[in-house]
């Protein structure tokens, strides 16, 4: 699904959410219905759930990819479980690159039965965190410090999942950016035995774009906090073209973009994701920046993982 966040969800005032409050209040209601009427499957394997409540840009993908990762460096024989999504094989490209145990299915059950039946015994859900048929053993929630919880109303008045008393199925929260205490303390109002941890994302092979005139374009989740990262570091971006997350790049996008660099002399670059998305098109002169996920405490979020077997 192409989406693009509208920018009143980080807006606490306005008009735009009062007015689609009720429809919120239809969607909490259904919401809570699907909840309490599903059926939990168990698994004999721990199943962990890196998940989200503010849509989109918290950075659970590359948790699940880090977590995955640790598990493995440590004896153990993890894989990534994902629900089948055709529009999103970029992600899927991306995270064999990365962490080649990865299993898909429309139906999150049959892929982890599926990795079960194949000798793995941490099974990681990249998503899933609302998917109340599967019983997990461990609910990690993600934010990003930028975005928060946004202007903290639930669909479509805002961008949350669902309400954030969802935190109390969750025994870890990471946050990825700076340090927040204001927010620490609101996600311990709603969940006090909580323990939260912070990441931070690392650039690699960006050394040579320090002192270029730069293009950069993103089709994910949240554009914006890819830009932020790349300028942090000491990039400076000239232009820069938001899509939507999961865009279905065409030719006449990259001509544009092309056209657009070579009448500015710019170089062009993207995340590694959307790298993926645009292989079949072809366009060799676009190059992409890798983006790594470091977690502070790594050892002790470990440990947490690892004991809730």
């Amino acid at each position: 699904m192409n989406f693009n966040k509208p920018k009143f969800w980080n807006n606490q005032f306005s008009l735009l959410s009062f007015v689609l409050y009720p429809f919120s209040l239809i969607y909490t209601l259904l919401f809570n219905l699907k909840r309490i009427l599903s059926k939990k499957i168990s698994f004999s394997k721990p199943v962990i759930c890196i998940g989200n409540i503010y849509l989109g840009g918290s950075g659970k993908t590359p948790l699940a990819i880090t977590i995955s990762k640790m598990l493995l460096q440590n004896s153990f024989n993890p894989a990534i479980i994902r629900k089948k999504y055709d529009s999103q094989f970029d992600e899927v490209d991306m995270i064999k690159e990365h962490f080649s145990k990865i299993f898909e299915h429309k139906k999150r059950k049959l892929a982890i039965e599926t990795a079960i039946t194949k000798g793995h015994d941490f099974l990681v859900m990249d998503d899933g965190m609302q998917d109340f048929s599967i019983k997990t053993n461990l609910n990690i929630v993600c934010f990003n410090t930028e975005q928060l919880e946004g202007n903290g109303f639930v669909l479509p008045a805002g961008p949350l999942r669902e309400k954030l008393n969802g935190l109390k199925r969750c025994k870890i929260a990471v946050l990825n950016g700076e340090k927040n205490e204001k927010f620490e303390r609101k996600l311990k109002r709603e969940s006090n035995s909580i323990k939260i941890f912070y990441s931070k994302y690392r650039l690699e092979n960006f050394d040579h774009l320090r002192n270029k005139k730069i293009l950069c374009f993103a089709g994910i989740g949240s554009p914006s906090n890819f830009f932020k990262i790349l300028e942090k570091n000491g990039i400076k971006v000239n232009k820069k073209i938001s899509f939507p997350d999961h865009y279905n790049y065409k030719k006449k996008d990259l001509d544009f973009i092309n056209e657009l660099a070579k009448k500015h002399d710019l170089e062009v670059i993207t995340t590694e994701k959307d790298f993926f998305r645009l292989k079949k098109i072809g366009y060799e002169n676009i190059k992409f920046v890798r983006v790594n996920l470091v977690i502070e405490k790594e050892k002790e979020l470990l440990n947490y993982i690892i004991n809730s077997k």
